[in-house]
């Protein structure tokens, strides 16, 4: 009974290494003879999240950034790319995401595949892409939010968002935020193109956004700023944050029709389209939406918002949207060129 049942857990064990195998294979082939490139516009968009031009761009950023393949049977670059996008723009988990249709990865090869790109983007996008603006195009965003919102001297607007992740194993409460889940509180700052001009995305969910304000180097740049002489020069942030010369917040306890309640309406819709930014980028890259929560370590969240914001400017540089940005305009006043950077 004991060697016939011996047996039956060989050839049962045997057949499993025999499917599994010729699983490995069939993956293999299919990962080989498919190229993304080949799939319509509409297609190709909907599965990557961006255009082509995008794709070819961040394609040449991973060939110089990752080494030499030197195995045979390697995993194509274009094949790490396609499965890095699905997985920003899916949120799925990693074995779902190799079995999709041109990736072709077990879920083992799809975590070192990730843990590769993400490195490279980090690396080689995020200090390219996130940028503090010039003095120029400080200059420019100002006289654009003036133009819609006749609020001079605004080169910017701050919000602060949630990215859920699992409970982290050390610190577990520090990370357990006001809304009842486990998250990272980022903090984000747009210019009037929706572009994201900064992102601090170190943070735990139990932390209030004053207190990420107060603590990061944006802050302390413009302090240092406005001490050497720099004025009238503003960010745009909810009633949240502290009043300061660098801050524009809302009247608290307005009354109605006062002076200070319309100055709350202009500064509403001005400071709107951080809302609109954060919605943008959570939609296009669900990895980091709500709905889905990020099964990494904090550190490993932080480094996937990161390259998702990168990733967000790109597809803003690159057109990927298929409906045009639409800013709530008002009749633009006169424009005042008062205003000093």
């Amino acid at each position: 009974m004991i060697s016939a049942y011996l047996r039956l857990c060989l050839i049962e064990e045997e057949t499993n290494t025999s499917q599994q195998l010729a699983e490995r294979v069939s993956r293999r082939i299919l990962r080989d003879k498919c190229n993304p490139l080949e799939l319509p516009n509409a297609s190709f968009h909907q599965l990557n999240r961006i255009n082509k031009p995008a794709f070819k761009y961040l394609l040449d950023v991973l060939h110089n950034g990752l080494p030499v393949a030197r195995k045979r049977f390697a995993i194509d670059t274009v094949v790490k790319l396609s499965a890095a996008l699905r997985f920003f723009g899916e949120g799925a988990y990693q074995k779902g995401v190799g079995r999709q249709m041109n990736v072709g990865l077990s879920q083992s090869s799809f975590s070192h595949v990730l843990s590769k790109v993400l490195n490279v983007f980090e690396e080689c996008l995020c200090n390219q892409w996130i940028k503090w603006p010039t003095k120029d195009e400080m200059r420019e965003i100002a006289l654009d939010f003036h133009r819609q919102f006749n609020i001079p001297g605004i080169i910017g607007c701050i919000d602060g968002t949630h990215v859920r992740i699992i409970g982290p194993r050390n610190n577990k409460h520090l990370y357990y935020n006001i809304k009842g889940y486990y998250s990272m509180n980022v903090l984000l700052v747009c210019d009037n193109k929706m572009a994201i001009r900064y992102v601090d995305a170190t943070h735990a969910g139990a932390c209030h956004d004053p207190l990420i304000w107060n603590t990061s180097e944006l802050r302390v740049s413009m302090e240092q700023n406005y001490l050497l002489g720099t004025r009238n020069v503003w960010l745009l942030g909810d009633a949240g944050y502290p009043l300061e010369p660098w801050l524009l917040t809302p009247h608290r306890s307005a009354e109605e029709d006062s002076t200070e309640s319309k100055f709350n309406e202009v500064h509403a819709r001005g400071r709107n389209i951080v809302e609109r930014t954060n919605g943008v980028l959570k939609n296009r890259w669900r990895c980091v939406l709500g709905a889905r929560e990020l099964h990494y370590s904090p550190k490993k969240a932080a480094q996937i918002t990161n390259v998702c914001c990168a990733l967000h400017n790109i597809c803003l540089k690159y057109r990927c949207d298929d409906t045009p940005f639409i800013s709530n305009r008002a009749s633009p006043p006169e424009i005042s060129e008062h205003v000093q950077f």
